[in-house]
């Protein structure tokens, strides 16, 4: 099975003070990610690409997409260690699997994710853009320059990368799934940089599907509300909001990445068929506007 990882170059310029990506096989509870129940082939002979597969909501969908049939590259920044288990239980689902390592706001870094992906697969139809960050501000003041460029970089920009440089392998049929958030629709006084991320892929999935759907390619997205996933553990949230994680949900819980994934199953698979444009929305009950 094809098992390629990209050196990572300057990786210590790409984490931030606090932590990020962030280690899942050192988050305490483990977050559930495998799939409540049997395959029944609804993506067989597929191969997807899952970006932020490492951990987390990506690797829920990475193994419930593997445990439905298909081929998955996991695309991860760094976190090696979270990367290898991924592929060990995509690969225990009996489906092929590529691990590439690299900063997706490089364009270059995308292309090259493309072509090993290809060349391992010999073909693409889904493209999930997970990927992403969060750094916890209580002051507009306090967002710099950089972080302000890192943010839209990794959240945004590698989503634009991402499907340039899939779209000469895209045929009719394709899937893009791209991760939002709920706080683009509720906003977070403390995410205004990430919260703005959000809805511009919201703005983005909705255009890109007025941009490809005459060539039968169909764009959708998925708004999760508070998740347990390292994102917010490592993305500097405080004790005190880790302790209340999700309370505020009408569930009055954090939800699993296992509960997140089959929204991207469904997006991803002929069970969507009739839908692009589209945003999901699995947030504990939380009602928001489409």
């Amino acid at each position: 099975m094809p098992n390629e990882s990209r050196p990572m170059t300057d990786t210590i310029e790409m984490i931030h003070e606090d932590a990020l990506p962030g280690e899942e096989n050192k988050l305490q509870p483990q977050p559930e990610f495998m799939p409540r129940y049997p395959g029944s082939g609804r993506l067989a002979g597929k191969v997807a690409i899952v970006t932020g597969a490492d951990s987390g909501i990506g690797r829920a969908v990475a193994i419930l997409f593997a445990r439905e049939g298909a081929d998955v590259a996991i695309a991860y920044l760094c976190e090696h260690q979270d990367a290898a288990k991924t592929q060990q239980l995509v690969e225990k689902e009996g489906v092929r699997s590529l691990v590439f390592a690299g900063d997706l706001g490089d364009r270059a870094v995308c292309d090259d994710l493309i072509e090993r992906a290809i060349g391992a697969f010999g073909r693409l139809d889904i493209l999930v853009n997970n990927a992403g960050e969060q750094h916890p501000d209580k002051n507009i003041e306090d967002i710099t320059e950089e972080q302000l460029k890192r943010t839209f970089q990794t959240n945004i920009f590698s989503m634009f990368h991402m499907v340039q440089a899939a779209m000469p392998h895209l045929k009719e049929g394709a899937s893009i799934i791209n991760c939002t958030s709920v706080t683009m629709y509720k906003g977070s006084k403390e995410l205004l940089d990430y919260s703005s991320t959000k809805g511009a892929i919201t703005a983005f999935t909705r255009s890109l599907s007025e941009n490809l759907i005459e060539k039968g390619i169909r764009v959708n997205a998925v708004a999760p509300g508070p998740i347990w996933t390292p994102l917010n553990p490592f993305g500097g949230a405080t004790k005190e909001k880790l302790e209340h994680f999700g309370e505020s949900t009408p569930m009055g819980r954090p939800g699993q990445p296992n509960e997140v994934a089959p929204s991207f199953l469904f997006l991803a698979c002929d069970d969507a068929s009739y839908m692009s444009g589209q945003v999901l929305h699995p947030n504990g009950g939380m009602v928001v506007g489409s």
